[in-house]
């Protein structure tokens, strides 16, 4: 019977470790970054062969790994607290510098760019929220404000605290965004219907309202690309 070798029993070159400063960080799969991260496995797979066992459960998808929770994690032989918080704190990390990345350009000239601007923030809540981005007359952001936090299937939002904000921070253009956690794309009788009340409270003040997008994981519904604003 063959015993598996131990990560530091592999030639240097497979070490995640060893690979990662021969090579760089690029040359490690993810299973292997993520293996650097918990430092080691359990008796029977070592860190790489148990982060590629988690990976696997999790479609090979860092975006479904990342929503998952501590306990959860924690059902996996070899993976207590620490080991857990490590691994979606990475996670965690990612989202924020993909966010730092999408600040760096201001300008807003597409539903993508909202969508994008937006997309680290809310991709995996699991209620809904409703944000505003302001934009100023060259369309770069002014600020984006979270207007409203609700439940899986909802949340009120008031348009009055909408046209506030974008008075006060002196926007010339708003974009309405908001997360539906089921996934469903399409939007309800209820975005129809504060989309319409917002553009033309919009317009009494002045303000161009150029899209209201609808973000689920991995795409997005826009009002403006589909002419309903």
């Amino acid at each position: 019977m063959n015993e598996k070798l131990k990560i530091n029993q592999w030639a240097e070159e497979d070490r995640p470790r060893e690979k990662m400063l021969l090579h760089g960080a690029a040359s490690l799969s993810n299973a292997e970054l993520l293996a650097i991260l918990i430092g080691s496995g359990n008796t029977e797979e070592s860190a790489v062969d148990l982060m590629r066992k988690i990976l696997n459960d999790y479609h090979n998808n860092l975006n479904e790994l990342g929503k998952a929770s501590i306990d959860e994690l924690c059902r996996y032989k070899g993976i207590g607290a620490a080991k857990a918080i490590a691994i979606l704190s990475a996670s965690e990390l990612g989202k924020r510098r993909k966010d730092e990345e999408i600040r760096e350009r201001h300008t807003m000239s597409s539903s993508k760019d909202i969508y994008q601007y937006f997309y680290p923030s809310l991709c995996d809540l699991p209620v809904e929220e409703c944000w505003i981005l302001l934009l100023n007359q060259a369309c770069k952001v002014i600020d984006k404000v979270r207007i409203s936090s609700g439940g899986i299937s909802g949340t009120v939002v008031d348009t009055r605290c909408i046209l506030r904000e974008a008075i006060l921070k002196r926007a010339s253009f708003i974009a309405l965004c908001h997360n539906h956690p089921s996934g469903n794309i399409r939007p309800s009788k209820e975005d129809d219907r504060l989309t319409h009340q917002l553009n033309q409270a919009c317009q009494v003040m002045n303000i161009r309202l150029i899209d209201h997008i609808i973000l689920v994981d991995g795409c997005f519904y826009s009002y403006a690309d589909e002419g309903r604003i």
